[in-house]
């Protein structure tokens, strides 16, 4: 059974060790973006691993903005590589982001968002938090100093 996409932006946003979580879930939720055709959707931290290191050279060369692949490589340099993860692919427009889990939604290990070259990544939507206006301040008049008192 599909993990839905809001299930997928949960899970994602609660990995606080993925940087760039906000901004690749907020990708996912949005409405334009659907499951991509995923012909390895099994697959192992090692090729993981691998992919995402080529991949990481390939996207500098080609000046293509990735968001999450730092955090992603992190954490699969320091798992076995035969271990066992599940990858969803969703895509909008230019755009593809890339999950990786270990079956079960609850745990993300990665997830990568990233355009074509010379795309920028999708603008994130205003917050829904309503932020204080600031407080003005008030200055004290105060005396020059006179240095040569």
């Amino acid at each position: 059974m599909p993990i839905s996409r809001p299930d997928l932006a949960s899970a994602l946003l609660a990995a606080a060790h993925i940087a760039d979580r906000s901004v690749i879930a907020a990708f996912i939720v949005d409405a334009a973006t659907q499951p991509a055709p995923n012909p390895f959707p099994q697959t192992s931290a090692g090729a993981v691993r691998q992919v995402w290191r080529q991949r990481a050279a390939e996207f500098e060369s080609f000046e293509v903005q990735a968001a999450g692949l730092s955090c992603l490589l992190a954490v699969v340099s320091n798992m076995h590589v035969d271990e066992v993860l599940v990858q969803e692919i969703l895509r909008a427009g230019p755009h593809t982001a890339n999950v990786f889990h270990r079956g079960d939604v609850g745990q993300i290990i990665g997830a990568v968002l990233y355009g074509k070259p010379g795309c920028a990544l999708p603008a994130l939507p205003a917050p829904r938090v309503l932020r204080r206006a600031p407080r003005a301040r008030t200055r004290i008049a105060t005396g020059q100093l006179d240095l040569f008192a």
